[in-house]
């Protein structure tokens, strides 16, 4: 686990005991601080909340003056440093800081409202690990953010490092949180999948290379327009000094823009151009122009961080790709079934479609928009489509001119009725371009479900 001394003796809120926040809570807690921790889920809250100490419990049928799931005690930690107590967090004067999951909609939730006007900090878990990496064995740290793309380029910037003999963890986004994680020994580099959410929560993490890949418009329900989730996306550079490495691509205005600004970091800084003709016939998990951008992306990374030719040259042609990301599950009858449920926007549902000839199309769910433009390119690659979800009528009727479309509603009938329609040599292809939670808990279990329709085919 990683802690820092820096949190010894100061006072945290945390909002939200699920994956990363209940890191984050035993983390504090291991760093001496003292932690009042709160979930809306009593069930997060019971894992949590201990049993009364000997000789004050309730007998039966004796009320608890706690409310449900809060800890009457607080908690000595394990390594008896810091304190922990569940309990609702009504009053926040006195905190050092409010802790909050990337999940946390800033623009509207109460609680941050209530911590700008007490004048406490609202940070999340990569904010405490900057502040703990005076504490580690002397390493590198990597920030990779981008509408599209990022958890791949991240996932391939570690493949390479360990491919190249450097301890390496991935974090941030994707995996494990980093809170959670073991230090690396000196010389290692963490790799940090970013979110705009998470760079929001963050205000001292001083990427040794920081990467932006692209911005095309998402999450703008949680920002003042498009232009103030482009300045989120910016602020990975804004924290970083000027000796360290930039790399961006240029593909699209606003990361153009932002490179713009960065002119002054000379050398230091990595311009990735759209377009770029590379042979990627021996990277098997790496095919067509978005992944040819992103293998750019992790070469100028790990290239800053003196890998050799050779070990980068290895990791890209033994890189295994990421679950629900052009994920090949099955093929039954000549037909293949992908699942790229990951694909939650247009942008990088496009790149999926144009990969396949004749493409059998399930795409929908909680839109993040109100249409299917950046798909236009690829529509003739779908010989059908498949809408599912809350945008499925909303999307059928985009579609209809341009294909023939059922609105089928689910995602097991959608996996049903295109293989029936599906011929040899035809992709079933789960790109939604849309988010999962109308009817899934996460793209993972959407990706999940997928795969268990497909399977039931056999």
């Amino acid at each position: 686990m990683i802690v820092a001394e820096a949190w010894r003796g100061k006072r945290y809120a945390v909002l939200g005991l699920a994956r990363s926040g209940g890191a984050t809570a035993r983390a504090l807690v291991a760093g001496g601080a003292s932690v009042v921790a709160w979930d809306s889920d009593e069930a997060k809250r019971a894992v949590f909340a201990p049993s009364p100490p000997r000789g004050e419990g309730r007998g039966e049928g004796q009320p608890s003056s706690a409310s449900p799931g809060t800890a009457p005690h607080p908690t000595l930690s394990p390594e008896g440093r810091g304190l922990l107590e569940v309990a609702p967090l009504d009053d926040l004067s006195g905190f050092d800081a409010l802790v909050v999951s990337p999940g946390v909609p800033l623009n509207t939730h109460p609680l941050a409202a209530a911590a700008r006007a007490a004048n406490v900090p609202v940070i999340g878990d990569i904010e405490l690990f900057a502040q703990a990496r005076a504490d580690l064995p002397p390493h590198k740290v990597v920030g990779i953010t981008g509408t599209n793309g990022k958890s791949t380029t991240t996932a391939l910037v570690h493949h390479i490092l360990k491919t190249a003999g450097i301890p390496t963890l991935m974090g941030g986004n994707i995996g494990l949180p980093i809170l959670e994680q073991e230090a690396l020994p000196e010389g290692g580099v963490y790799v940090l999948e970013l979110s705009s959410y998470q760079i929001d929560l963050t205000r001292t993490l001083d990427c040794d290379v920081a990467v932006l890949l692209n911005i095309t418009p998402d999450h703008l329900d949680r920002y003042d327009g498009f232009d103030g989730y482009a300045a989120s996306k910016a602020r990975l550079f804004a924290m970083q000094s000027a000796e360290h490495d930039a790399v961006i691509g240029i593909g699209d205005t606003p990361s153009a823009q932002i490179a713009g600004g960065l002119s002054a970091k000379g050398e230091h800084l990595t311009k990735i151009a759209p377009g770029v003709c590379m042979d990627q016939s021996n990277w098997p998990t790496l095919q067509g122009p978005h992944n040819a951008q992103n293998a750019l992306a992790a070469i100028a990374v790990v290239k800053a961080l003196g890998v050799s030719e050779v070990d980068i040259d290895r990791g890209l042609t033994s890189f295994t790709g990421l679950p629900h990301r052009m994920e090949q599950i099955a093929a039954y009858g000549g037909v293949a079934y992908v699942d790229d449920s990951k694909a939650t926007n247009p942008e990088s549902t496009a790149p999926a479609l144009a990969a396949f000839d004749r493409v059998h199309w399930i795409v929908g769910g909680r839109a993040k928009g109100d249409d299917l433009d950046a798909c236009k390119s690829a529509f003739g690659h779908v010989v059908h489509a498949y809408t599912i979800g809350e945008a499925g009528p909303k999307f059928a009727e985009i579609l209809k001119d341009s294909m023939p479309v059922d609105n089928v509603g689910t995602l097991d009938v959608a996996v049903r009725t295109a293989a029936a329609n599906a011929k040899p040599g035809d992709t079933v292809l789960l790109s939604p371009a849309c988010a999962s939670f109308d009817q899934f808990r996460d793209y993972e279990a959407r990706g999940a479900a997928f795969r268990a329709a497909v399977e039931s085919l056999a």
